[in-house]
């Protein structure tokens, strides 16, 4: 069990040590689940006009600085619900996240564990090496919209959120070049957006570095962002197997 419990967290670092954290998103779970998001198998629905799909590269780095990569795939329904599907070396699914207003749960295929929790922080609250991630936060980054929803200026750079929490920004001419706050636990969380392109007409950061304490955990290298597309009703269901261990 202790050896479980092990390969879980190593697996949930990698997967939520932001993001997701993005962070960040059909059936059953490793390459069937990806087959069936990608609508194979489901009548599609008919697309809402701010939902988008997204491809990217998802890097993380341990306390040494090692790096360790894989491919993400983003189905955003701003606000309402997400789908994130993480791929390792060859194409195995190494994490599958689903969030809906309802709740939201991760499986790891290659470790046959899951998670469950509700409302819009994702991660381990009892672990203190795992930030919590503002899943819309993360997700909105595709959409071009960087800064926290209805938040209040205060001048100098200083903000609040509305949810009374305080951070700080700078910027790059028109473009958001960062924004940094206290974690839970006091240490300095800061996102640094690099690399500004137009992806089907909304100027995005194309690489964005998250840092805690000063030093980069996570790293996204934006490939395609597509607009107003259509997804299958699979990519809405997250199938976990009853061998499946869950993780309180």
């Amino acid at each position: 069990m202790f050896g479980a419990a092990q390969k879980f967290f190593r697996a949930y670092r990698f997967f939520l040590c932001a993001i997701l954290a993005f962070l960040v998103l059909c059936g059953c779970s490793g390459s069937k689940a990806m087959r069936k998001a990608d609508g194979v198998g489901d009548a599609p629905v008919a697309a809402v006009t701010d939902s988008l799909k997204a491809k990217f590269k998802f890097s993380l780095f341990d306390k040494a600085g090692k790096e360790q990569e894989f491919d993400a795939v983003l189905f955003s329904v701003p606000g309402k619900r997400y789908r994130m599907e993480l791929t390792g070396a060859m194409g195995i699914g190494v994490a599958s996240l689903l969030w809906k207003e309802d709740g939201w749960q991760v499986v790891f295929p290659t470790e046959k564990m899951y998670v469950k929790g509700a409302g819009y922080m994702v991660g381990l609250f009892s672990d203190s090496t795992i930030p919590m991630v503002h899943i819309h936060q993360v997700a909105s980054v595709f959409e071009g919209k960087l800064l926290p929803e209805g938040y209040k200026d205060l001048g100098d750079g200083k903000a609040v959120e509305s949810t009374g929490r305080e951070f700080s920004y700078g910027k790059n001419g028109s473009d958001v070049a960062w924004i940094s706050r206290a974690g839970r636990d006091g240490k300095s969380e800061k996102i640094r957006f690099e690399g500004f392109k137009e992806f089907e007409g909304t100027r995005i950061p194309a690489h964005v570095v998250f840092e805690r304490n000063g030093k980069k955990y996570l790293e996204i290298q934006v490939k395609t962002v597509k607009h107003g597309q259509t997804f299958s009703l699979g990519v809405w269901r997250l199938n976990i197997p009853k061998s499946y261990q869950r993780i309180e």
